[in-house]
């Protein structure tokens, strides 16, 4: 592994410090064997965080560095914290270019624009139908369709966006004022499980309901955007 990889990882590692942080979390970093509890023992997580009886183990790897050998030690890992009642497991990639969560860079050659708001609406009425027995692919599916929402709130915003990670656009869409904080900690919690079950984990933190929030959420940002007139 590469000094630029280790330092994307301990940079991205940090950020997930200070974002943890900020909600009142106790954060460990690189814990010792000894700070961990007896199921963990034989595991070296990057860092532990703890609020109350909620504790957090977090992975981050570099797509780089994420081979056959660190897929199953992670698999161990999550399938360990599962069985642990008050702790969960969160997995973050980040790319050697940028610092993002998992996100593939869209090659816009292949696409046929992005989807309008009246597609979107469409589509999320299909979400909202699965969601009822398929809630782990409603999310993914919701999820595709919140980034497209997000996109047309940005081109209604006339905001200036240098790329089309979403979560650089999530960020500037909440320091823009466009969305409040408690929906981008609602994007940032879904964000975060999709990136979970895109990347072949379980999670039992996928519930009909929080399927239904995102839903919600992605209609009432296309509620308040101009009337769209291309289906006309």
């Amino acid at each position: 592994m590469t000094t630029a990889t280790l330092d994307i990882e301990r940079e991205r590692l940090l950020k997930l410090a200070e974002e943890y942080k900020s909600k009142g979390y106790e954060i460990l970093l690189h814990p010792n064997p000894e700070d961990l509890p007896d199921f963990l023992k034989g595991y070296r997580p990057d860092m532990i965080v703890r609020r109350g009886d909620e504790a957090v183990i977090i992975e981050v790897k570099s797509r780089s560095s994420f081979d056959s050998a660190s897929t199953q030690y992670l698999r161990k890992l999550a399938g360990v914290v599962e069985h642990h009642s008050g702790w969960r497991f969160e997995f973050v990639m980040v790319n050697a270019g940028e610092m993002v969560n998992a996100d593939e860079t869209t090659d816009l050659s292949k696409t046929e624009g992005s989807l309008q708001k009246h597609e979107i609406k469409l589509r999320l009425q299909i979400a909202r139908q699965l969601a009822g027995e398929y809630s782990e692919s409603a999310i993914l599916y919701s999820w595709s369709l919140v980034e497209a929402t997000l996109r047309l709130v940005a081109e209604a915003e006339e905001l200036s966006l240098s790329k089309f990670d979403t979560r650089y656009l999530v960020k500037k869409l909440t320091i823009e004022g466009v969305i409040s904080q408690s929906e981008y900690q609602l994007l940032m919690k879904a964000h975060s499980l999709r990136n979970v079950i895109a990347h072949g984990f379980k999670t039992t933190e996928v519930t009909q309901n929080s399927v239904y929030e995102l839903i919600d959420m992605a209609e009432q940002l296309l509620s308040a955007l101009p009337i769209d007139d291309s289906n006309t």
